[in-house]
């Protein structure tokens, strides 16, 4: 699946960062998509939602991406030892750039609602509204932005699935998308990644995730600096535990350079939405679906003119 871009078309443009000029990230229509994802249910491999969120998903970026890349593969969950057919789906902006990024999300949702408080409910899928729909919605929002206003960068917008069809305890049983991308890589390798999850919760707080300090460090410094300097107080300069996620394969078996942006405490450090049923749109919000898309798009506007992270 291919398109060109259509003719630069008007946005309104802002001044950010360095007297750059970088184009706008509508926070409310990206929660638009982050609602429109849940409208669909539960999008776990195999089910209604899964589908037509697919089809949603692709005919979204296919109005935006220079190439659209569908990476198809298999597999067996070993909770009940179901196989699905899954699909990482690969939005291409500026492929023909020296300098390639990528950026991430999981777009599949937990079949099992595992961290339930009622035994009765922990078998049903969950909403996924933080933990799937935020970071896809960021990563819609950048494929309009990027369409309408060609980057400088080659930016290749990756969703991952399967990323939540894990045993707890059995990190080789989670990741399955990243895995497989990482494995058998459809795109040239890129220079680096950063993975949006979990960045959608009202009480957003970004603090630096450890493998992420390790397999990136001036890039974590970089990002965290200019969050800093452009007001986006969601993200905290603490170091905080290591988490494996999509970034740990891409790093450990492709090579590529990757972080992780991700709130885990869903919503707080003293309760917990993540895995349950109350993972819905209404526990999360616009304002911290705007402070990681501003810091991603002054990323891709202004990562041309950075020297700190060349090979």
């Amino acid at each position: 699946m291919k398109k060109i871009i259509p003719n630069f078309l008007n946005l309104t443009l802002i001044l950010m960062g360095c007297q750059s000029i970088v184009p706008k990230f509508d926070e409310d229509h990206a929660f638009e998509y982050l609602v429109a994802q849940c409208d669909f249910g539960p999008r776990n491999p195999g089910s209604d939602g899964y589908y037509a969120c697919l089809d949603y998903m692709i005919a979204e970026l296919d109005q935006y991406a220079d190439e659209i890349i569908l990476q198809d593969f298999s597999y067996q969950e070993r909770r009940y030892n179901n196989r699905y057919e899954l699909e990482n789906i690969i939005a291409r902006f500026n492929p023909d750039a020296e300098f390639q990024t990528v950026i991430s999300a999981h777009w599949d949702t937990r079949p099992w609602a595992d961290q339930e408080d009622s035994r009765r409910d922990r078998d049903q899928p969950i909403i996924g509204a933080n933990d799937g729909a935020s970071g896809v919605a960021i990563l819609l929002e950048l494929a309009k932005i990027m369409g309408e206003n060609p980057p400088p960068i080659g930016v290749n917008l990756v969703f991952f699935d399967g990323e939540d069809l894990g045993v707890p305890g059995e990190n080789s049983t989670y990741c399955q998308g990243s895995r497989y991308f990482a494995k058998n890589l459809p795109i040239p390798r890129p220079d680096e990644a950063i993975n949006l999850d979990m960045v959608g919760d009202k009480q957003l707080v970004l603090p630096i995730e450890r493998y992420s300090l390790e397999y990136h460090p001036k890039l974590v410094r970089y990002l965290w600096d200019r969050a800093r300097d452009m007001g986006l107080d969601a993200f905290i300069g603490r170091v905080d535990y290591a988490i494996y996620d999509d970034h740990v394969p891409l790093h450990e078996i492709a090579g590529i350079p990757a972080i992780d942006l991700i709130d885990f405490k869903y919503p707080n450090p003293y309760a917990n939405f993540w895995h349950t049923m109350n993972d819905i749109p209404e526990n999360c919000s616009a304002e911290s679906l705007g402070q990681v898309g501003d810091l991603m798009v002054d990323y891709i506007y202004n990562r041309e003119g950075q020297n700190w992270g060349e090979k």
